[in-house]
């Protein structure tokens, strides 16, 4: 059963799981997690079925997991949880940059994925940004995404498409597709971060999607993107 949400300060607190099957990595992450008074480490994992277990047990808001663990790969715990507990959301950290492990995750329901190689101060905000209910890619597997969406768009047939997307809900869905954030895209087009959720939401309601990745590659399937002018690869 899901445990009332803590505050601090009166800002709520982060839950966050991480399931490693290497011990010095889950120490690195756990001491940045603690030095962060918004996150709350409630549980860590050293093999998938165990991160199954605890994340049933703990209901975390973000899990950090590891692609390739024993017992059960990331990306099948992924799958999991994502069925078992639908408003966790899960972040691959992994060292691999494979192209179809950056897939199968995201068809899993992983809302990021980003290689061990970051610096480590980057793994709170990105914690924060996936429990806002955005996604993160490691730019080097952003760019291979949109390979992907690349082969997806020329692999479609023509033809009509219906809008129901407004124009801009069209504005928000492009800006998404660059990687930016909702407060970049608050600011680009000068309405306000809650605005920007309140579109995203909306879009994601009438394409019948999951997630922000997924509405891109809807968009992208459908034609609604221009890939050489509307998505930017160096983001």
């Amino acid at each position: 059963m899901a445990e009332a949400a803590e505050t601090n300060g009166g800002r709520d607190v982060i839950r966050v799981l991480i399931a490693d099957d290497q011990a010095l990595f889950r120490q690195a992450i756990k001491t940045v997690l603690n030095a962060e008074p918004d996150l709350d480490l409630v549980a860590e994992a050293s093999d998938g079925e165990e991160a199954v277990a605890l994340a049933e047990e703990h209901v975390p808001d973000v899990v950090l997991m590891d692609v390739r663990m024993p017992k059960l790969s990331g990306i099948d715990a992924a799958a999991r949880l994502k069925d078992a507990l639908p408003t966790t959301r899960i972040v691959m950290l992994t060292v691999s940059d494979e192209e179809e492990d950056l897939f199968d995750a995201i068809k899993a329901g992983a809302s990021g994925y980003l290689l061990k190689d970051i610096d480590p101060g980057v793994v709170a905000e990105t914690v924060r940004h996936i429990h806002s209910g955005q996604s993160m890619l490691s730019p080097s597997m952003a760019s291979k995404l949109l390979t992907e969406f690349a082969t997806i768009s020329k692999r479609t047939d023509d033809r009509p498409y219906h809008p129901r997307l407004t124009d801009r809900e069209m504005e928000v869905l492009r800006h998404v597709a660059q990687g930016l954030t909702n407060r970049e895209i608050g600011k680009q087009l000068h309405i306000s971060e809650n605005t920007v959720k309140n579109h995203i939401r909306n879009i994601l309601e009438k394409l019948h999607l999951n997630s922000r990745m997924e509405a891109v590659i809807y968009a992208v399937r459908e034609k609604l993107l221009d890939l050489e002018t509307d998505i930017d690869p160096d983001r």
